[in-house]
């Protein structure tokens, strides 16, 4: 990834800020997009004092002027770009039958139409080097959650929406990537909406034994160098849930419901 410029949306905390590490690490010179601009010159910071090139760029991936903004200023700045990595997200945490259905919109704005504009304005520059996107999806793009249905239909469409832009540009050598965590710990429940779409401020799941935002950038980065079409993360939560909804959907849909209705104030209960 040495001398590689790379776009990282959602930068500013949980794995879009541990990937922006791993990624200066490996040599990357970044261009990092977060609504809170206050951590991302933090990041700057700590980063240009070891060497690092970073341009923080305050983007709201919901607004499409803004991520045209964020392409252009970083072509601006670079002369290049090579990889895209759309990692922006929020979560939410309600049954459809009790949630504002604006709730729906806020979380398909910032995790699929950011990806779109995104996408969109840096395609032209990264078929010129015959760059990366990237998708940062969940296990919830391969299998609905209960509770969680903005969110998941947000992760299928983002799945969908980029494996078509790898077909339609399969001759041109572009690469994409779709990764997909399993439960991560990182600040993404704490700041999930819930039915009135507020942020439930505390995660309702055991963090301490989920996989770290380090290790899935470990592996989002090791995706991209060796262009990887698809990583499914973690095995039970992961590989094992994906082989099997396949197979055995109705056990899967079982198990699904009875994972999430034993969370600490489940709507389930």
């Amino acid at each position: 990834m040495r001398d590689k410029v790379v776009i990282v949306t959602g930068a500013s905390s949980g794995i879009g800020k541990a990937l922006v590490y791993e990624l200066a690490h490996q040599g990357a010179k970044l261009a990092i997009a977060s609504r809170n601009i206050e951590e991302l010159l933090n990041i700057e910071r700590d980063l240009k004092s070891l060497g690092v090139s970073v341009l923080p760029i305050r983007t709201d991936v919901t607004e499409e002027q803004a991520c045209k903004e964020l392409i252009e200023q970083t072509y601006i700045h670079y002369g290049r770009i090579d990889v895209l990595i759309n990692n922006a997200g929020i979560s939410m945490r309600a049954l459809l039958e009790d949630l504002d259905i604006t709730v729906l919109h806020k979380v398909m704005d910032v995790n699929f139409w950011g990806t779109v504009y995104c996408t969109k304005y840096a395609l032209p520059y990264l078929l010129k080097t015959q760059g990366s996107v990237v998708g940062i999806i969940s296990i919830a793009g391969f299998i609905g959650l209960p509770g969680r249905t903005g969110y998941a239909a947000s992760k299928f469409a983002v799945r969908g929406f980029l494996n078509t832009v790898r077909i339609e540009n399969r001759k041109k050598g572009l690469h994409v990537l779709v990764a997909a965590p399993g439960f991560t710990a990182s600040n993404i429940r704490k700041t999930a909406l819930n039915a009135a779409g507020h942020q439930q401020g505390e995660s309702p799941r055991d963090e301490k034994h989920m996989m770290t935002a380090e290790q899935c950038a470990a592996l989002v980065v090791k995706g991209i160098r060796k262009r990887k079409r698809e990583i499914i993360m973690t095995f039970v939560e992961g590989k094992l849930a994906v082989f099997l909804s396949k197979w055995l959907p109705g056990l899967v849909d079982k198990l699904s419901y009875s994972l999430m209705a034993k969370e600490p104030d489940s709507p389930f209960k």
